[in-house]
């Protein structure tokens, strides 16, 4: 019998124990032997839940117990969960954690230390919830070279996108709405800000080179300037916008790396991603594309991705489960070399001044907007649309890369 033990009994460590109890026949039967949950760690008390007995409040209860051979890391946070999954993996103890900010801040350590110890650290659930994407990367498409990987990675910011887009909403209405609806946290500033899609291409990203990319080198804006004029014209052009989060290896040592709105083509695939739904589009160089969708968040959705790690770790308890990440860090290029169309929203009045210092660019008008245009711009580098766009200064609204 395998004894797990569960630290945090919030939404998805609750949701663990559901999954495990719930599908204990099924799960066990896939895991080679029966999984059984021993442990809970939480600061609270639950009168009245089936499980009240199996809460504990003293981490060391789990780590000097020789019974427990798999932790699961629910925590969030990188304080605590730090210290217990140290504590854990020096005890020999598997680790299968939803923390990408732990994830994506101590990745290479706490892999190499696991590996060191005889047992696992894994983390499916850090990335697009209940979405198979590190299992993949590591072991579906281990004959590729994997040369890009895109994706909308956070369902808030695609949710308050697509709200705006359907129903004309501003940001501040669609992220209102995101709230009362569960989606979106009281303070949203991690994912409207893109930080939470950032730590998640920086995993995937790491992944893809082997090394470490640091997620506080990548650049990264989010959608709170978005407005429903630029949707306007994005209708207006066959397009939709969405929050990307991209990184695209230029060779075995550097990549190109960003998470920013995308003002995207309707054929694109991911255009066709709405509401709280991920999407992440990887590019091999035999494969070709291949993309991985599903619902990127919730308790079931991202409990389930941590299972499913517990039962990969209640197979190869003998063995450490290859992963790719080493500590060495990826260079990441300037993000002002980027070469990229853009989408520009000026002032009506600024026509001539625009066109003067964006030669070639496309107009686009509405009939009804009377009081500005858009250009789609010729490729250049974001350094130079930069410098176009403080020399127009005021006369500019809005920008979009297009993709």
């Amino acid at each position: 019998m395998v004894k797990v033990a569960v630290l945090g009994y919030g939404t998805v460590g609750s949701g663990v124990v559901e999954v495990i109890e719930k599908n204990k026949e099924m799960v066990s039967k896939k895991a080679g032997e029966e999984l059984e949950i021993k442990y809970i760690l939480d600061l609270r008390e639950f009168p009245g839940d089936p499980y009240e007995e199996k809460v504990v409040h003293d981490a060391s209860v789990i780590m000097s117990d020789p019974e427990v051979s798999i932790v699961c890391e629910t925590m969030g946070g990188t304080t605590f969960a730090y210290n217990y999954t140290k504590a854990a993996l020096e005890a020999g103890k598997s680790v299968c954690t939803s923390n990408k900010e732990m994830v994506a801040k101590f990745g290479p350590e706490l892999i190499k230390m696991a590996r060191e110890h005889g047992c696992n650290y894994l983390f499916e659930a850090s990335v697009g919830g209940g979405i198979p994407i590190i299992r993949p990367i590591n072991y579906s498409l281990t004959a590729e070279k994997i040369e890009s990987i895109t994706g909308i990675l956070n369902g808030t910011t695609n949710y308050v996108l697509t709200k705006m887009e359907r129903e004309g909403k501003s940001f501040d209405e669609a992220l209102a709405r995101a709230q009362e609806k569960g989606y979106a946290e009281r303070n949203p500033e991690a994912d409207v800000e893109g930080y939470d899609a950032c730590r998640k291409i920086a995993i995937l990203s790491s992944l893809m080179m082997g090394k470490n990319v640091d997620f506080e080198k990548i650049p990264t804006e989010g959608i709170t300037k978005i407005t429903p004029a630029d949707f306007e014209y994005a209708k207006a052009a066959g397009r939709t916008i969405k929050l990307l989060a991209r990184a695209k290896m230029i060779d075995e040592n550097s990549l190109e790396a960003m998470v920013s709105p995308v003002m995207l083509d309707r054929e694109n695939p991911l255009a066709m991603v709405n509401m709280v739904f991920n999407a992440i589009l990887v590019k091999g160089n035999m494969l070709g594309e291949a993309m991985f969708y599903g619902k990127g968040a919730g308790k079931l959705a991202t409990a389930s991705a941590v299972v499913s790690d517990v039962i990969d770790c209640a197979r190869h308890k003998e063995n450490a489960i290859p992963c790719f990440w080493d500590a060495e860090n990826a260079e990441i290029v300037d993000a002002g070399k980027h070469v990229n169309a853009y989408y520009l929203r000026v002032k009506k009045s600024a026509k001539e001044a625009v066109e003067a210092v964006l030669p070639g660019g496309k107009l686009l008008e509405i009939p009804e907007r009377t009081e500005d245009v858009a250009y789609f711009t010729q490729p250049l580098s974001r350094n130079a649309f930069e410098k176009i766009c403080e020399g127009l200064g005021d006369l500019v609204l809005g920008s979009l890369c297009l993709g």
